[in-house]
């Protein structure tokens, strides 16, 4: 179901005549025990620190707990060291310093080595890298994970929740593995990620497992480039009213950076462009080649294959 925790709320029918509140939990995917859960919304210094920590945290990702409770500090939001772990816990981020990290892993699960280190990207479907951003809205916060194919930088599949649980990580993961099959995917080594649910969908799927190494921002470059994208051309620039607002400003977003959004990297090709056009004329070529050996029987030569369209 590609709506968030907020919105399948908002369909409960609690006098439904027909349907219990069980049967609509389940039919929701939701907790029956969650309905009778009536949330406390943050304060409003809360949100704001967690949004000046996002703002640092994206232009500086070396800065560590102890850096940042300082210089929020410095800017009139007063917050302690072991405040600013928590919430940087809270929010997914870690910073690239050595260190520990805060990006914790479930315990007992298997880390991966890290197998992208000296590896041409050559093609699309070669290497997906997956994360989690936090994305603020006027009045609270949600949580954007997406699949990123380094090769052309397209964004093969995203998904919105207000939580850090798994399953809107799963339905990323499902949507992208039902448009193509990566040789590759990498993660960093949060919870989410060597959750045995997610390590399960990667091995049915024939997919090979990268991690990054503990604290390596490096390791994971591009989504993170793709973070800052986001956030300095659409999150930064509005700000979002509810949950159902944030999803349709970053799909319109997402659907730009994709489809309109030319990048330098790319020789000014939309990402897009890049990752379908790369697999057609490889299709192309290989349909092409067929007819020629079969019609004449000759060496196929690339400029064979351009005389023959």
């Amino acid at each position: 179901m590609n709506q968030s925790r907020d919105e399948r709320y908002k369909l409960i029918e609690r006098e439904h005549p027909e349907l219990s509140l069980t049967v609509q939990a389940g039919l929701l995917g939701l907790s029956r025990a969650s309905l009778y859960y009536v949330p406390v919304e943050p304060s409003e210094k809360k949100i704001a620190i967690k949004h000046r920590i996002d703002e640092l945290y994206t232009a500086h990702p070396f800065l560590g707990s102890r850096k940042m409770a300082a210089i929020l500090s410095q800017e009139g939001l007063s917050i302690s060291r072991p405040t600013a772990q928590k919430y940087m816990r809270e929010m997914g981020i870690a910073a690239i310093a050595p260190g520990p990290s805060l990006s914790k892993r479930s315990k007992g699960h298997k880390i991966y080595p890290y197998l992208l280190r000296g590896l041409k990207i050559e093609r699309p479907n070669q290497v997906w890298g997956i994360d989690i951003t936090y994305i603020r809205m006027l009045k609270g916060w949600m949580y954007l994970v997406a699949i990123l194919d380094w090769f052309s930088r397209y964004v093969v599949s995203w998904e919105l929740d207000q939580t850090l649980e798994i399953p809107f990580v799963l339905l990323s993961l499902d949507q992208a593995l039902e448009q193509a099959r990566p040789e590759i995917v990498n993660s960093d080594q949060g919870s989410q990620f060597t959750s045995q649910e997610y390590i399960r969908c990667l091995k049915t799927a024939g997919v090979r497992i990268s991690m990054d190494g503990r604290g390596r921002f490096l390791d994971n470059i591009f989504t993170e480039r793709l973070w800052r994208t986001i956030k300095y051309e659409e999150v930064y620039l509005n700000e979002y009213l509810s949950p159902r607002e944030t999803r349709q400003g970053l799909r319109r977003y997402l659907h730009f950076y994709n489809y309109e959004r030319p990048h330098q990297s790319l020789d000014y090709r939309t990402p897009a462009q890049s990752y379908f056009m790369d697999q057609l004329l490889t299709k192309r070529f290989l349909k092409k080649g067929k007819e020629i050996f079969s019609a004449a029987g000759a060496s196929l030569t690339f400029q064979d294959l351009g005389r023959s369209g």
